[in-house]
Order: structure tokens, then C-alpha cells, then sequence
């Protein structure tokens, strides 16, 4: 993997990691005052770690972890961040996903597409291809 598989990489880790930290201090210091807010924090932080390990892994089944993860992510932060702007009481504190990736400058809803075209672009070989 090089040029902007790196970077990809290397940003959903980083994503990964404010993620996970966003969500342990939510939960662990105020779960009760927006439990559905923080438990999809919690999840996009699942995703963003799956996703960091599947892009760096290789194979046809990471490629394909990669995929599900990626439009998991994508298909969260549309529709999250749809609720959050049409139904604001649903998420009384943002998660990741809340107004389309506000809090985190919009990269959770641009890091998907360019994950899913660096995907498309790059599709790992099949075995015994003579290419």
C-alpha cells in the first residue's frame, strides 16, 4: 500500500482513536443524559478500528470486510446525521455520526466515499490470474 492508501489508513486510525476516546468518556461519565448519543459513538468507533484493520490487511476477505465496513459507515452517517438536523432531540450531545461529522470537520462523511473509490480502484488479484 502506498501514496493515498497511507493516508486513507492513517486517518481512519486516527478516527479510530478519537472515537474510541469521544466514546469511553461519554459512557463512563455521563451515559444517562444521551445513552443512544454515546452507544452509536461507541459504535462508529467499532467501525472506524474494523476498518482501519481491513484496509491494512490483505486478502479478498479484508477486501471485502473493508466494503461492508466503509458502507456501514457511509449509510451511518448519512442517516445519523440526517436525524440530527431533522430531529435534534433524538441526540440531546452529538455522537461522530451527529450533523453529517460536524465535530470532527465533516471527515466522517467524506473518509467513506474516498475509502469506497480507493476500493473500487484497487481490488485485489485473484489467485492464478496472469496479470
Amino acid at each position: 500500500m502506498s501514496g493515498i492508501g497511507r493516508v486513507l489508513v492513517a486517518v481512519y486510525g486516527v478516527l479510530a482513536l478519537a472515537a474510541i476516546g469521544r466514546s469511553f468518556v461519554q459512557i463512563a461519565s455521563k451515559f444517562d443524559e444521551a445513552p443512544l448519543a454515546y452507544a452509536l459513538s461507541a459504535l462508529a468507533a467499532l467501525v472506524y478500528v474494523v476498518a482501519t484493520v481491513a484496509l491494512i490487511r490483505p486478502g479478498r476477505a479484508w477486501y471485502r470486510v473493508a466494503w461492508a465496513t466503509i458502507a456501514f459507515e457511509f449509510t451511518g452517517v448519512v442517516v445519523i446525521g440526517a436525524l440530527s438536523v431533522a430531529f435534534p432531540a433524538l441526540f440531546p450531545h452529538d455522537t461522530v455520526w451527529s450533523w453529517f461529522g460536524r465535530g470532527y470537520l465533516f471527515i466522517p462523511l467524506v473518509l467513506p466515499v474516498l475509502g469506497m473509490w480507493w476500493l473500487a480502484r484497487h481490488r485485489p488479484a485473484v489467485e492464478g490470474d496472469a496479470s
